[in-house]
């Protein structure tokens, strides 16, 4: 499906105008999902630019939001989220952000930091709005501020390791560190919306996304996930090359469709691939 994408400004979220570009399918219509999509760039990242993901997402059916949720607040904890939850408002009261319609389900989505930031607002949904989040896509999520597994200490090998080290000191140098600002922390993750959950084999991500999706099934959460292949070009979503990228937008935009149409069958089916 052809994408269409446009850049706009959200005026009317309460802590301020955020600039965002919008992808949408060519053919969405009536009830499309509406997704809010963070992007990545270990907690320092501001701007919009091109998100694949956000592209693969939209080609499912979807109108994809990629707000620029760093550039109002600041990048450090709590701004981010704050900036991220008043965008979910926002967006849940779709008759007064014009984006959707009242049968448009509503989900959250991010990768790396801002898979982190999608997690954060989904507890926050859960504590403060719980019937207005309907899922969350989390895409190799940056969950885990000690980087202790076994994948992770890989990730010397495509020099990922130092950048996140240090986006983390960043991220959290207000001082504490909340469950909402390390999802993996947190002691009461029941009642979350259901989870759609992407890694790949050779991700030095796979260990905390794979624990937290474990963690979340263990709460009752309904979870999908799913796990490419290693090879099929994973780390170029934060920052690497791949020649092979079209597998992991294909996989993105059929396992998305496979999600919302679980969800619009209640109870959401559980599938791990």
């Amino acid at each position: 499906m052809t994408v269409q994408v446009k850049d706009m400004v959200l005026e009317k979220v309460a802590i301020g105008p955020v600039s965002a570009r919008v992808y949408q399918g060519a053919e969405f219509g009536k009830g499309s999902p509406i997704v809010l999509y963070f992007h990545g760039g270990a907690f320092q990242q501001s701007g919009l630019q091109d998100c694949p993901v956000a592209e693969a997402i939209a080609s499912a059916g979807a109108i994809v939001v990629v707000a620029d949720y760093n550039a109002p607040l600041g990048n450090v904890f709590p701004k981010p989220l704050e900036v991220g939850y008043s965008l979910f408002s926002y967006m849940a009261n779709k008759r007064a952000s014009g984006i959707g319609d009242r049968n448009s389900l509503l989900l959250v989505a991010g990768d790396e930091a801002g898979g982190n930031i999608a997690a954060g607002v989904a507890f926050k949904a859960r504590d403060h709005y719980a019937d207005a989040l309907d899922g969350q896509i989390l895409i190799s999520p940056l969950l885990d501020p000690f980087m202790g597994s076994a994948s992770i200490r890989e990730a010397d090998s495509i020099g990922m390791r130092q950048r996140w080290a240090e986006g983390w000191s960043h991220y959290l140098s207000a001082g504490g560190c909340h469950p909402y600002a390390a999802p993996c922390l947190c002691s009461r993750i029941a009642g979350v919306a259901p989870a759609l959950v992407f890694t790949a084999g050779d991700d030095p991500l796979r260990d905390e996304t794979l624990g937290y999706a474990d963690r979340l099934k263990q709460a009752g959460v309904a979870v999908r996930q799913h796990v490419l292949p290693a090879g099929a070009g994973w780390p170029s979503i934060y920052g690497g090359t791949s020649d092979k990228s079209p597998e992991w937008q294909e996989s993105i935009s059929r396992e998305f469709g496979d999600f919302v149409r679980d969800m619009r069958r209640q109870p959401i089916a559980l599938k791990t691939n």
